[in-house]
């Protein structure tokens, strides 16, 4: 199927994650490493996106590019649930944000892993040598101070304000389960457990110059006991994250 691109296998042995090095640091002009935005665009229907899921949660883990703070997100698409597994974290607004990556970037078709580091760069989501490389390009990419402030699930909502940003770019904000897993019964990984780290429960978007203190809101997955709040400006022309913030959200 044509708008469906098998994965390229992880890279040779030697710029793994676990052997990664850097002749400079970047670090923000607060003294913190940089924070930069990593989107995974998967499927539990997809046989070539569990290497993309482990890759992310290994990026996740072990943070392997000095001066810089990955902040991951994983988006399940739609479009693979008629092929024989419904995925239960499927969105269509993810399938759509994709949608909308493909025509920035000039692409005919979508696919997936596909993953799109600070909206700056896309490739395949498993090519852990692309990864690397386009998280410390990002990382020296200077960005706008953004704060979450009084973040709370609240019923089935968590509510929160945002600080900073100087209200010309958008503002999104996107409120991921920390961890998830399914047993799937059919499709293309039929049998295997799969495990994930940051699914996008719920993804809008906020406004221009909404990063002003107003209380916010995305809707709470029921039963989710640690969730992670990522609010991030995105520039109209270009579509580059240039703020970024993380926030782990739990019930008391």
């Amino acid at each position: 199927m044509g708008w469906m691109i098998g994965a390229a296998g992880l890279v040779a042995a030697g710029l793994g994650l676990w052997g990664y090095m850097q002749q400079d640091r970047v670090i923000a002009a607060d003294g913190e490493p940089a924070p930069v935005l990593v989107e995974l665009f998967t499927s539990e229907g997809c046989s070539s996106c569990p290497p993309a899921d482990a890759l992310l949660a290994r990026l996740d883990a072990t943070q392997p590019v000095a001066g810089a703070r990955v902040i991951v997100l994983s988006e399940h698409v739609t479009y693979w649930n008629s092929l024989g597994w419904r995925d239960p974290f499927s969105q269509e607004a993810m399938t759509e944000r994709q949608r909308n990556y493909a025509e920035h970037f000039g692409l005919a078709e979508v696919y997936t892993p596909q993953a799109v580091v600070d909206g700056a760069a896309e490739f395949v989501g498993s090519d852990e040598r692309a990864m690397l490389r386009a998280v410390e390009k990002a990382a020296s990419a200077a960005k706008t101070p953004i704060s979450i402030e009084n973040a709370q699930i609240a019923g089935g909502e968590v509510r929160f304000a945002v600080r900073g940003g100087d209200g010309k770019a958008q503002l999104m904000a996107a409120l991921a389960e920390d961890a998830a897993q399914s047993n799937v019964l059919r499709g293309e990984n039929g049998g295997r457990t799969l495990r994930h780290v940051a699914v996008v429960r719920d993804l809008k978007e906020m406004g221009a110059g909404a990063a002003d203190g107003r209380v916010l809101s995305l809707k709470a997955p029921a039963g989710s006991e640690s969730l992670r709040l990522v609010v991030f400006l995105v520039d109209r022309r270009s579509g580059r994250v240039v703020g970024l913030a993380e926030r782990t959200v739990g019930r008391s």
